[in-house]
């Protein structure tokens, strides 16, 4: 005799919305998990999970399922709610915010930004940070951060800029192909139409923002805000003459940053030096 399928609870969230519709038009449609398996990259085991909002789910799968079941983008509208379940309150106001951003600007101290992580370094991080997650735990976070690095591919595409100090290149998350692949994927985005990286060198000192990372957002009616966070807070600065303050500083160090050209160098020069996986 098969199993009971698990009883879904749509009002609980957005995700178990996501999950109830999808079983139900799969079964009006008369389509096991077999079948819609499929129709899509997922196992069916996957797509269980997906279905009692067990796992997060994945950018890839709510265009899939618009196309299956012929919804007309509904399983794209559930997942833009969805995606920000994840995150705590503070940080999911700051993603509807970034949502709606025309420039994104960050300084970051410690780590390589989240925008423009890959996901083998996005992964690493996750387990130095949270050493008790479980690997499902780490594989929700690393689905929220991926469906998040889809603001800088959107039409109108936003114009991002990064400051990275020195320590980011050169402080090491996973193993030494990990942070290859990732010093890698900085050199590409060091000077396109719609980005630019910097370097701030250690040779630099001190400066203003030395105390924790920085986003500064430019919003679809020109109002600006910031977002300050340390290693396990985040605040959000919507104040005015505040964001001022936190744009002057940021734009000193822009302008004492190596320039786009000099910090794709500076970054490949790191990453010829990286030891060899075989022998560090």
């Amino acid at each position: 005799m098969p199993a009971r399928p698990r009883a879904l609870t749509p009002d609980r969230s957005a995700r178990h919305l996501f999950g109830s519709e999808m079983r139900r038009l799969r079964e009006a449609a008369g389509m096991s998990l077999e079948a819609l398996a499929g129709v899509t990259k997922f196992s069916k085991s996957s797509l269980a999970r997906f279905e009692t909002a067990e796992s997060m789910i994945p950018p890839e799968l709510p265009p899939m399922l618009d196309v299956a079941f012929g919804t007309d983008g509904i399983f794209g509208k559930l997942y833009a709610l969805a995606r920000h379940e994840i995150h705590p309150d503070k940080f999911r106001r700051r993603m509807e915010l970034e949502a709606r951003a025309i420039r994104i600007r960050e300084y970051s101290p410690q780590i390589v930004p989240g925008l423009l992580q890959t996901p083998a370094y996005a992964e690493a991080q996750f387990r130095v940070h949270l050493p008790d997650a479980s690997d499902d735990e780490v594989e929700q976070l690393l689905t929220a951060r991926l469906s998040r690095q889809e603001l800088l591919s959107k039409e109108p595409q936003p114009h991002y800029a990064a400051i990275l100090d020195e320590g980011v290149l050169r402080r090491r998350y996973g193993s030494w192909a990990v942070m290859r692949e990732q010093l890698s994927r900085l050199t590409e985005l060091a000077l396109t139409p719609a980005s630019f990286v910097q370097v701030l060198p250690f040779e630099h000192g001190g400066h203003a923002l030395a105390g924790g990372a920085l986003s500064l957002l430019t919003l679809d009616d020109d109002s600006p805000v910031a977002y300050e966070e340390a290693t396990t807070t985040g605040t959000l600065v919507e104040e005015k003459e505040e964001v001022r303050a936190r744009i002057r500083a940021y734009d000193l160090l822009s302008a004492s940053a190596l320039s786009p050209e000099q910090s794709a160098g500076f970054i490949r020069s790191v990453l010829e030096a990286l030891p060899d996986e075989h022998n560090p």
